[in-house]
């Protein structure tokens, strides 16, 4: 006769294996106040359970288990790391160590998703089993939320798989499919039908009847692979700390604090190793970067990928046809990202050659993935065959979606909309990749206003996964639902912005670019300025990834904006529009791909700043503090976001910090240039902000929006 309290259902057959089912209040189990007295429960009746043999650990949801209760954490403040550490001792650690000190065998059998705490719990069994199905994802995702497996996770991983197997695991972060958990050490055994889960579980049981002792309760285990006394562990940990500073330049405390524990897990006896990941996880709950994390990382991007910024009431859609005008370095990664997923491609040019020449650029991809082992040649041909490279408009007809991926001029825009517009289909629609014309003023040639959108990739689009949905004046909702269901068919994290010049992600990158240039102008040493963007945790220095998009590009778009009759979106990019002007009138510097702009290219990929920089610029008694120089890199971003926020070109908290985090490159600490702002604090970034609008210019002075938000008690959710 089975039982069920606080969620747990628990159910001892004729055998005496008793199947434990996690089947919790809510939609998923999770670590949280429910759990624990379940898990506590449950365990005082297996301890003095008459004639046990072995305990099956099963879930009545969808998912295994969801990991710890994140919205808990979030509201946990600094000085509260010893409350923390007592619950994660007490609440998640005494059970896990109770559950394996069982003396039956406990078998997991994973029907779903184990992730963070979840497979944590799996981790305490002698056995697991998860059901080998793309629905199941197992993995110790904590680092990329600013935490650590803290139930056990790092220190139970190392003495598993050895130091060496582990750290990679729990540093990245990754989500396995369960043939890669499998040959990872994560899991034991895969199951083919969920129905065969727990029958598995118990015919390993009958099995291995003496199996209910872990590896590092036996006298004489020792770590896979040797521990602190052994050189080839004490070279990993010598060298780890450099090459994750590298990666992470000290600004995230959790990749840290996981080396850590896991140098201690090869160290110190396996008691005092939990200890000290407890007192690790207590530290990190607490942090700034945590919080961001989980705020945008976690409940903000599932927000934003479950369809908040979607119209409700409008049935699902599938693209069939997708027309591509253009094959240009844009063009040809819509077309890869789009044949992907399944969806035939029209990929059309002003010539068949090049077409044929965008079409070979998904040929070269799949030919690194072959390589790689990743996908195989019929693989290659199948997607390849879905790509029909074209200069006939013949071909475009039937698609339900055509997207543009001209230049960025008007009148070309202008040209190809009326030329292919017709071939849609009844109810198709016709997309923008414009990065900063403004949709309404493009759709004034459509025949079908309503149903023209912007859709503004981000290259290269086969890595970036984000996509910019930009609603015009008389874009329809259907439009943008169609738009919006297009981005995650491929696989793409979708936003969605009102119609300006610049949109969101352009706007706010632009100000980066200028900020750079005006340090430039001041004065200040070209390297210093790029290694401070850097160092605040943006991926390349400002006058680095100027080059990549280049002067050219640069100069070109504020002609265009010129002859459209603006000056640039709402942000004041003059000097560094000025500065690119020059580069390339006086000396030929159009950037990386025109020959050079700031920086000089060697044949064997290095580079370094153009040496005539220093004669046009620099300025030996130019002075200023690093924090400042890092700030207003940061800041004018910030900034310009929240002004995007005010305006209501940003329609949402969510996609602002998704958008700047996933299409800007946003460090990742903050959380997004929007969520920065909640935890530095509102009160003293409206006090830092106005103190850099004193020294450096107006551009800094902060919204008012931060002043009314914290005027009423709030923060940006």
């Amino acid at each position: 006769m089975a039982d069920k309290f606080h969620g747990f259902i628990y159910d001892k057959d004729s055998d005496g294996i008793v199947t434990v089912t996690m089947d919790m209040d809510g939609p998923v189990n999770a670590m949280n106040e429910q759990y624990r007295a379940a898990m506590a429960e449950t365990l005082d009746r297996l301890e003095v359970e008459d004639g046990l043999t072995g305990v099956v650990l099963a879930s009545g949801k969808k998912t295994f288990f969801a990991g710890g209760d994140l919205k808990a954490m979030l509201v946990v403040p600094k000085g509260e790391e010893a409350q923390q550490f007592d619950m994660i001792e007490l609440g998640v650690k005494q059970p896990l160590r109770r559950l394996e000190k069982l003396p039956v065998p406990v078998v997991a059998a994973i029907n779903g998703a184990a992730l963070g705490g979840g497979l944590e719990i799996c981790l305490a069994c002698n056995h697991r089993i998860a059901w080998n199905s793309p629905k199941v994802s197992i993995g110790l995702p904590e680092v990329t939320l600013g935490l650590l497996p803290g139930g056990g996770g790092v220190v139970r991983s190392i003495h598993m798989l050895g130091l060496e197997k582990a750290l990679p695991i729990l540093l990245e972060g990754k989500h396995m499919q369960a043939p890669e958990a499998l040959a990872a050490g994560l899991v034991d055994e895969l199951a083919e039908d969920t129905q065969d889960l727990v029958s598995a579980a118990k015919l390993w049981i009958h099995a291995n009847p003496d199996g209910g002792e872990q590896p590092w309760d036996k006298k004489g285990h020792r770590v896979p692979g040797g521990d602190i006394w052994n050189p080839k562990v004490t070279g990993i940990l010598a060298a780890a700390p450099a090459m994750l500073f590298k990666k992470t330049r000290g600004l995230l405390p959790a990749p840290e604090k996981i080396l850590d524990v896991a140098a201690q897990a090869v160290t110190v006896d396996f008691e005092t190793a939990l200890r000290y990941e407890s007192r690790a996880l207590a530290y990190l709950i607490t942090t700034p970067q945590a919080k961001n994390l989980i705020s945008t990382g976690f409940f903000q991007m599932n927000s934003v990928k479950s369809g908040a910024s979607r119209p409700k009431d409008i049935a699902r859609s599938a693209v069939k046809k997708v027309g591509i005008l253009g094959a240009g370095m844009m063009g040809q990664g819509i077309a890869y990202a789009s044949a992907r997923a399944g969806i035939e491609v029209v990929l059309k040019d002003i010539s068949v050659e090049a077409a044929e020449k965008g079409k070979a650029y998904s040929a070269k991809l799949l030919d690194k993935q072959i390589e790689r082992g990743k996908a195989t040649e019929a693989d290659k041909q199948q997607l390849l065959g879905l790509i029909k490279a074209t200069d006939q408009h013949g071909d475009l007809s039937g698609c339900d979606l055509i997207v543009e991926a001209v230049f960025e001029n008007i009148e070309l825009k202008a040209k190809v909309t009326q030329e292919a517009e017709p071939c849609l289909v009844e109810g198709g629609i016709f997309g923008s990749n414009t990065s900063t014309l403004p949709i309404s003023q493009l759709a004034e040639v459509s025949r079908n206003p309503q149903n023209f959108i912007g859709i503004h990739f981000f290259s290269p689009v086969d890595k970036m996964p984000l996509i910019e949905i930009i609603c015009g004046a008389q874009t329809s909702d259907e439009t943008l639902a169609k738009a919006f269901d297009y981005a995650q068919q491929i696989r793409k994290t979708p936003i969605v912005v009102n119609d300006s010049l610049g949109f969101f992600t352009s706007r706010v990158f632009s100000t980066y670019l200028d900020e750079g240039a005006r340090l430039l102008v001041e004065g200040l040493d070209p390297v210093l300025i790029d290694a401070m963007g850097k160092q605040v945790g943006m991926p390349v220095g400002p006058l680095a990834i100027q080059d990549e998009v280049s002067q050219e590009l640069t100069r070109k778009a504020a002609e265009t904006h010129r002859d459209m009759g603006v000056l640039g979106s709402k942000g004041d990019n003059s000097c560094n529009i000025a500065v690119c002007e020059r580069l390339i009138s006086e000396f030929g510097r159009g950037g990386r791909y025109h020959g050079g702009g700031y920086y000089e290219y060697a044949e064997d990929g290095s580079k370094k700043i153009w040496p005539k920089l220093y004669e046009l610029y620099f300025n030996a008694e130019a002075e200023m503090s690093q924090d400042d120089i890092k700030d207003r890199l940061l800041f004018r971003q910030v900034v310009e976001s929240l002004k995007c926020l005010q305006e209501g070109v940003l329609r949402s908290v969510a996609d602002g910090n998704v958008g700047s985090l996933l299409g800007i490159g946003a460090p990742a600490w903050t959380g997004g240039f929007i969520q920065f702002v909640n935890s530095y604090g509102l009160e003293q970034f409206i006090a830092r902000a106005n103190e850099l609008a004193s020294r450096y210019g107006d551009r800094f002075l902060p919204p008012s929006i931060v002043a009314d938000t914290f005027a009423a008690g709030e923060t940006f959710r």
